[in-house]
């Protein structure tokens, strides 16, 4: 298994696998069927080594790009590696994926076109030992794959921003269920302190009147006790002049008493003959 650790062990390892794999026997026909994915396509590619072991690799695409994905031990996050077309090297870019087993070479125009152009792929750092394909068909399946790949790229970002605008939507009227709830509450809560405003203002003035009307009642009663002490004091009077004797006016004569008012004053008194009228 190759250790890499950066593009300068790649390479080497390239270099001593391409001297010691001169001349290649002819490799077998690669299978080129398109497998759309959510959102890229991709043909999946079976390796041969001397040996007859088999590696499985991946041709990727979303429509803008195209990469060689592989899975193998100790991937470092970037690499510059090459792969043999024709015998040629191709320098790419190897980037790791989420997977730390599993990393993409992604291909540049040069060599994508030297890919549908070619006839025999090598790889000399993906296994123990050298591996090859045959490129029959590649130039035909290769703008395929680019394009199924935009295809469903495209119908990626029209979910996601499917998803999105119902997320936003959702959002939205949850926000907008918020503000109508937040002001219905504010609402009440206002209905709610106007009526107990009302309330209050109602018991106030029922206070207000009971005091009102304690204040009158105890403004008659003492109206009334005054009246019945000013009666009390004219009867004292009246007893008391009534009941004192007469004054000599110093000619023999005594004043008499008081006697209270006449009959006719005092209602008793009664038209008739017996007393001249």
């Amino acid at each position: 298994m190759l250790r890499t650790v950066g593009p300068m062990a790649a390479l080497a390892v390239l270099v001593a696998g391409a001297a010691a794999a001169a001349p290649a026997p002819a490799a077998p026909p690669l299978a080129w069927l398109i497998s759309p994915g959510e959102a890229s396509c991709r043909i999946e590619l079976e390796l041969t080594g001397r040996s007859g072991a088999i590696m499985p690799v991946a041709l990727v695409s979303d429509g803008d790009r195209v990469a060689l994905r592989f899975s193998k031990d100790d991937i470092p996050e970037r690499a510059f590696l090459s792969i043999r077309i024709n015998q040629k090297a191709y320098a790419n870019l190897m980037l790791r994926t989420a997977d730390p087993t599993v990393g993409e070479l992604v291909l540049s125009d040069l060599t994508q076109v030297a890919l549908r152009k070619g006839a025999l792929l090598q790889i000399a750092w993906l296994a123990e030992e050298p591996v090859a394909g045959s490129l029959a068909g590649a130039e035909a399946e290769i703008p395929n794959l680019k394009t199924c790949g935009a295809q469903a790229a495209g119908q990626a970002r029209a979910r996601q921003a499917a998803v999105a605008d119902a997320r936003a939507r959702a959002e939205a009227q949850a926000h907008a269920q918020a503000i109508a709830q937040a002001q219905l509450q504010t609402a009440q809560a206002q209905a709610a302190t106007a009526e107990a405003e009302r309330r209050r203002v109602g018991l106030d003035a029922e206070r207000l009147e009971a005091a009102l009307d304690n204040e009158r009642q105890r403004a008659a009663y003492q109206a009334q006790r005054r009246r019945a002490d000013e009666a009390a004091q004219q009867r004292a009077a009246y007893e008391q002049q009534r009941q004192r004797p007469g004054d000599d006016y110093g000619d023999g004569y005594m004043r008499p008493v008081w006697e209270g008012p006449p009959a006719w004053a005092r209602g008793g008194y009664r038209r008739g003959p017996h007393n001249g009228y």
